[in-house]
């Protein structure tokens, strides 16, 4: 473990060497960038060095070699605790926070990190999906985070700081991660043995948007093929949204039969035709042309055969965004998914008489 695995992100490492270098860190901070650039394994990198027992905290240099170093990267070290949305729920639990009804504040990550440190001169605490806090748990979260404790790290990650609650974002030092640049992620790809040759490897990371997890996605045959189809299906005017619907389930049903993969290739499609609407925003404002061959193909379309197309644009995006936040809410697939269609098909047509 140690920074020259943080690709990307060399400004933020600086940042915070910089400050603990001043002596002037924070306790609280909310890692905010799209998913897949990387903020989990940055998270993780700062803990081993807040934790690391032979470089000077000032320093922020973790060795990597140090008992602590190791515990922090199998995940073993007692001052570090790290939680996480399960994949069957729909929010991070309270009971991880405060313990169950049986060990409240006995148990959970409030009491853990309100204890002295065992091993490290800090305790640090990683909340990895934190746009899936509801009310309860972020209420609870927010004592510690106006009296945090003595040598308390907290890392909150999340994908955008509208979904926190303003007393939350107003109690965390905001770091904004960056899309990956194209090189980085051509060369992670190859790095992990997730293309098959370089060629595929720069193809992927020019369609991923600076993100792995994209990335990864595309590589699927089976995606990628689908994400053809809804891509000509979003560039119509008057799409056959009665017909596409059972197509668009057939293939959220493909990904298996439990609801947390279901859920997450559901997200999938909905963000490519987000990336669709905003991409047609860009071509609308006169930006330069996508390298994705089919994506510039429906775009020219798109701009040719819509009406209104400024507003209609904006308001399908707009839908989408919204059909993101109902898949977190657990709505069911087949309603939610059909309802999303239909919305978008009205959304365009209407446009088409005006």
């Amino acid at each position: 473990m140690s920074w020259d695995h943080i690709l990307g992100h060399e400004r933020i490492v600086a940042q915070f060497k910089q400050a603990a270098a001043r002596g002037r860190l924070g306790s609280s901070f909310l890692l905010v960038g799209p998913p897949g650039v990387g903020k989990y394994t940055f998270a993780r990198t700062l803990a081993g060095a807040f934790l690391c027992e032979s470089s000077p905290e000032e320093q922020l240099d973790p060795c990597g070699r140090c008992p602590s170093c190791q515990q922090v990267t199998a995940g073993s070290h007692p001052d570090l605790d790290v939680i996480a949305k399960p994949a069957d729920k729909s929010f991070i639990p309270l009971e991880f926070f405060i313990g169950d009804k049986d060990h409240r504040m006995r148990e959970g990550l409030c009491h853990k990190i309100s204890l002295k440190p065992y091993r490290g001169g800090r305790k640090i605490a990683i909340i990895d999906d934190a746009d899936y806090l509801n009310p309860e748990s972020a209420n609870c979260l927010l004592k510690t985070l106006e009296e945090p404790p003595p040598r308390s790290i907290l890392l909150l990650i999340c994908t955008s700081e509208n979904r926190q609650l303003p007393t939350i974002r107003s109690r965390c030092q905001i770091i904004r991660f960056r899309g990956l640049p194209t090189n980085t992620v051509e060369k992670l790809l190859i790095q992990n043995d997730l293309a098959s040759d370089q060629d595929q490897a720069r193809r992927l990371a020019e369609l991923a948007g600076g993100s792995m997890q994209r990335a990864v996605e595309l590589a699927d045959q089976e995606f990628t093929d689908f994400r053809q189809q809804l891509l000509h299906y979003l560039a119509e005017p008057d799409g056959d949204n009665v017909t596409f619907a059972p197509i668009l389930n057939e293939f959220v049903e493909q990904a298996g039969k439990d609801a947390p993969v279901r859920r997450r290739r559901m997200r999938q499609v909905v963000h490519q035709a987000i990336k669709f609407y905003r991409a047609l925003l860009r071509s609308i404002a006169g930006q330069p042309d996508v390298h994705d061959q089919c994506l510039k193909n429906c775009l020219h379309r798109a701009k040719s055969d819509w009406s209104g197309i400024d507003e209609t644009v904006a308001d399908c995006l707009e839908r989408s965004l919204q059909a993101l936040d109902h898949i977190d809410s657990n709505a069911n697939q087949v309603s939610l998914l059909e309802c999303w269609l239909d919305d978008l098909a009205h959304l365009t047509r209407r446009a088409q008489l005006t």
